[in-house]
């Protein structure tokens, strides 16, 4: 396997690299010992709870489980927290999801250090008085439900329920009961199978915000979050895949109110040609309207308020976790500058997370809280990085 294959497979879950495995996979030499990554900690006034429910959706038989078995997926609840002195930082990912993949890479299985996330597990909800709005987020294809969690946690932090969902068998995923499921080739999943999933577990929002547990094994909900969702103010976002799954959720659900595109492609067999007249932000790095026939296709349709922004020396991995890792590991491993420009691009990782930090944030307030500011307006001297394509 190649250095890129390994590196690749590696962050891919954002994990921590034995100093000496790391030097025999790049021919680099370093001491032995374990380093673990580092996520940046949100900006918002709030400190961040966060749950794992386990759901099945019991139209969507499995074969692959086998007779009798439905679709399972693995979903994280983040949100706006008080009092998370009791409750321990949740980790970036399962220690045996971790492992699976760190196997399928030839690393030794047990050779992973995750960040920690801003999350507290099982914290109670903070209540201002008022539900909250909700943001949905779907993973990139071969991915996981956490590779934008920097994002993720900065809108929790700022006061929004944000779900994650895993998209099982296009990723890795951990189940209660110690399953681990991988991608798997000979599984057809499509951007449309994304839309059914989040489909899905916008039902199983509903349910929470009824005062019912969705969770198939009866996990304890944090106090409170039931209460705490505003069903009439919902958004979503995806990265690549995930974006283009974001597309054709809110082109087949009125309860998605506003949508927004990390460098999704945007391609789909088939890709519904109707008008959408909510609200969609395209964040692009490498498909981009003036490169990709299909995201330009898309762009046509969007009849409401609509925007283009993108940052300069972006590509795909730029406006999600990786951007802020790989730099990490790359001291790690002894990655020279022009590698690791090769991986992430020329957008400084400290800009980069500023901008994820900010726009999303700049997005869904407007929309789903009517606060006006004036990111979104035009170019900022803030983030000079940042051009509006018109």
């Amino acid at each position: 396997m190649t250095r890129r294959g390994l590196v690749g497979a590696a962050l891919a879950t954002g994990v921590s690299l034995p100093l000496g495995i790391a030097g025999r996979a790049t021919a680099a030499t370093a001491d032995p010992g374990l380093v673990r990554l580092t996520l940046p900690q949100p900006t918002g006034p709030y400190r961040v709870g966060t749950v794992s429910l386990h759901l099945v959706d019991r139209s969507q038989p499995d074969p692959l489980a086998g007779p009798g078995r439905y679709r399972e997926l693995m979903v994280s609840v983040w949100y706006p927290a008080r009092d998370v002195r009791r409750y321990p930082r949740a980790p970036w990912m399962t220690p045996a999801s971790m492992r699976a993949l760190l196997d399928s890479a030839e690393f030794a299985p047990d050779a992973a250090l995750a960040p920690l996330t801003a999350g507290h597990e099982g914290a109670p909800v903070r209540h201002s008085g008022r539900r909250l709005p909700v943001v949905v987020y779907s993973h990139g294809a071969g991915s996981h439900r956490s590779d934008t969690t920097i994002v993720v946690q900065e809108l929790a932090s700022h006061g929004y329920v944000v779900v994650t969902v895993d998209h099982t068998y296009d990723g890795f995923s951990e189940f209660p009961d110690g399953r681990v499921t991988v991608r798997e080739d000979n599984v057809d999943s499509t951007p449309w199978t994304y839309t059914r999933d989040v489909r899905f577990v916008l039902d199983q929002i509903a349910d929470l915000a009824d005062g019912r547990n969705p969770d198939v094994d009866h996990t304890p909900l944090p106090a409170g979050l039931g209460a705490a969702l505003d069903l009439s103010r919902i958004g979503m976002f995806g990265w690549s895949k995930g974006g283009t799954a974001t597309a054709l959720t809110m082109g087949t659900d009125r309860r998605i109110r506003a949508g927004l595109s990390l460098d999704g492609p945007m391609v789909s067999q088939p890709l519904p040609a109707t008008d959408l007249y909510r609200p969609f932000m395209l964040m692009t790095a490498d498909y981009t309207r003036a490169t990709e026939p299909a995201v330009a296709e898309f762009f046509t349709h969007l009849r409401g308020w609509r925007l283009n922004v993108q940052a300069e020396g972006a590509i795909h991995v730029s406006y999600g976790d990786n951007q802020w890792l790989v730099p990490q590991l790359a001291r790690v491993v002894g990655m020279s500058d022009e590698d690791l420009a090769d991986w992430i691009g020329t957008l400084d990782p400290a800009r980069a997370v500023r901008i994820g930090q900010a726009y999303p944030l700049a997005f869904f307030d407007l929309h789903l809280r009517h606060r006006g500011g004036h990111l979104l307006n035009g170019p900022s001297r803030s983030f000079p990085e940042v051009t509006f394509i018109p």
